[in-house]
């Protein structure tokens, strides 16, 4: 879709780690004066219009190509904004839209994303961290092997969880006695940060869908 003549934006918004206390004034600022946006049902329900007329709304599912239509068909008429939750430029539809649209039509607004606010809660200074996503996929042992001092932040999924990550771990010679911080529902009323050792993740409550930090010695 590369066309020189876009004269609207796309507006990519990241809405924070779920909270919207957490999502800046600027994004939210977008999504209130958009007539056209785009998101998860879920922040769709939360975010959009109540006045149906007053937006032209998408919901993101799995048919991509098909959210794609929706944004270039409402380029020609005004802006589109996007929300992705939190930061765009980690793991989000921004790839997707970068593939199909020209840079210069893409404006991104960062948010808060879960990953940084791990390492908020447990104050964890994080410009040395290596960061993997195990959600929908497994990094290489590369990526995750251990070495000294070592802080690895993680996303996790239903597959990939605080009992299963924990083995592979191990596995690229992490140390059975390293710290594993479980963080789940950031941001939320019912959020947790629970800090134990590899060894013991088999018989602590499996956590799926947050974030794990491992910290080596």
């Amino acid at each position: 879709m590369e066309d020189t003549r876009i004269t609207h934006k796309i507006i990519v918004a990241g809405i924070g780690p779920g909270n919207p206390d957490y999502m800046v004034p600027m994004a939210r600022k977008a999504i209130e004066t958009a007539r056209a946006l785009v998101g998860g049902r879920r922040a769709l329900a939360q975010f959009a219009a109540s006045d149906e007329s007053a937006q032209h709304t998408m919901a993101v599912t799995r048919d991509i190509a098909a959210v794609m239509t929706f944004i270039q068909t409402e380029l020609n008429a005004h802006d589109v904004v996007v929300m992705v939750s939190g930061d765009p430029g980690y793991y989000s539809l921004l790839d997707a839209i970068k593939r199909e649209f020209p840079a210069g039509c893409i404006t991104v607004i960062p948010g808060i994303s879960a990953m940084q606010l791990a390492f908020a809660r447990l104050a964890l200074p994080w410009h040395d961290a290596r960061l993997v996503s195990f959600h929908g996929r497994e990094p290489s042992r590369e990526a995750i092997a251990y070495r000294d001092g070592a802080v690895l932040g993680m996303l996790t999924d239903a597959k990939f969880t605080s009992r299963t990550i924990p083995v592979i771990l191990q596995e690229a010679g992490w140390p059975a006695d390293a710290k594993l911080h479980i963080c789940t529902r950031l941001s939320y009323d019912d959020e947790k940060v629970a800090t134990i050792q590899l060894k013991d993740a088999a018989v602590y409550p499996e956590a799926k869908n947050g974030i794990l930090i491992a910290e080596g010695r």
